[in-house]
């Protein structure tokens, strides 16, 4: 199996993310889920080049928390 960048494939399956102007992204964990020739599913787990594996961690629990409890906003973000 070799490595290859998935921007353009992350854009053909229509990825996107809600920013502001201004925001800077540091990092990125990407999950995709894969269908094999033979028609198997797999999932395989992409980075950013800086990413250690504590921060990693912690971006996949805080997404987990995010897809259980709906969460759209950070807390210290003022009420429109």
């Amino acid at each position: 199996m070799a490595e290859k960048k998935i921007g353009q494939l992350l854009d053909s399956l229509g990825t996107t993310v809600e920013m502001d102007e201004g925001d800077l992204p540091v990092d990125a964990l990407v999950l995709l889920k894969v269908v094999k020739a033979d028609g198997a599913v797999s999932m395989v787990k992409g980075a950013s080049d800086a990413l250690d594996w504590l921060t990693s961690l912690g971006m996949l629990n805080a997404a987990i928390e995010i897809e259980r409890s709906g969460f759209t906003k950070l807390t210290d973000e003022p009420d429109d």
